[in-house]
């Protein structure tokens, strides 16, 4: 197990730095949801569920509620991304997890009403990149068109895990910016408490032939680093003056 210890090592040795972001609806801006859905955040709900309440997954979910509700109550746009996959279609190293129909492919409970919600687009994704998982057979990208259509200039994204999905919508949001395939948007954001990562401690992973371990805290810090580092912005808290 990584110490606590070990993981301030880390965070002094890569810091990152967090601001504050004050949402008003004077820069219109987009919640993304990425992969909230049971297979990774309740309980027992399959191979990559967490097997006990977990606080940094639970902290996860009640951030995202809490934006939700109010970008609802604006009326500004949410688009939420959920893992859901085919299972002739394996998706290597990880094992067969939220197949397409399933329970474990749905929003947690929490967040299921977003379902009626005329300002949310829900994409069902086969992979762990939301932005991949939003092509079409006819080469249009269904997050591109949510962007341009909602004349979107910032997103905050949120979601799990922060290392592996939320990492790679990030960067490749941050890469089609950066060529002008995103226009008007000019800042991706991710909130730091709204993200969360699965914990895979060393101790479990040694005994498992082919496993890699996963420590939560420090992976969930290292996915930040990652983003910061590819041009995203990080916030550590989130307020309205609307």
């Amino acid at each position: 197990m990584v110490s606590s210890q070990a993981v301030e090592v880390l965070k002094n040795e890569i810091p990152v730095e967090q601001e504050s972001l004050r949402l008003s609806g004077e820069i219109k801006t987009g919640l993304v949801l990425v992969d909230i859905v049971n297979g990774f955040c309740t309980v027992g709900s399959g191979s990559l569920a967490p097997p006990a309440p977990n606080k940094q997954i639970s902290k996860m979910v009640d951030e995202s509620v809490k934006l939700a509700k109010v970008f609802c109550e604006n009326k500004w746009p949410i688009y939420a991304v959920l893992d859901s996959h085919n299972p002739d279609v394996p998706e290597p190293p990880y094992p067969p997890h939220c197949l397409a129909g399933t329970e474990e492919s749905k929003l947690v409970p929490e967040l299921q009403w977003l379902e009626n919600q005329p300002n949310v687009t829900i994409r069902n994704k086969d992979c762990i990149d939301g932005f991949l998982g939003s092509l079409e057979k006819d080469g249009s990208n269904v997050f591109v068109d949510w962007v341009k259509a909602n004349e979107i200039k910032a997103i905050l994204f949120v979601g799990i895990c922060t290392d592996i999905c939320v990492l790679d919508f990030v960067c490749s949001s941050l890469s089609a910016r950066n060529h002008g395939l995103l226009s008007p948007l000019e800042d991706v954001i991710v909130y730091s408490h709204g993200c969360a990562t699965f914990d895979f401690p060393s101790h479990v992973a040694r005994n498992m032939k082919g496993a890699a371990a996963h420590p939560q805290d420090l992976m969930h810090h290292v996915g930040l680093y990652i983003a910061k580092s590819r041009g995203a912005k990080v916030v550590s808290d989130v307020s309205f003056g609307i």
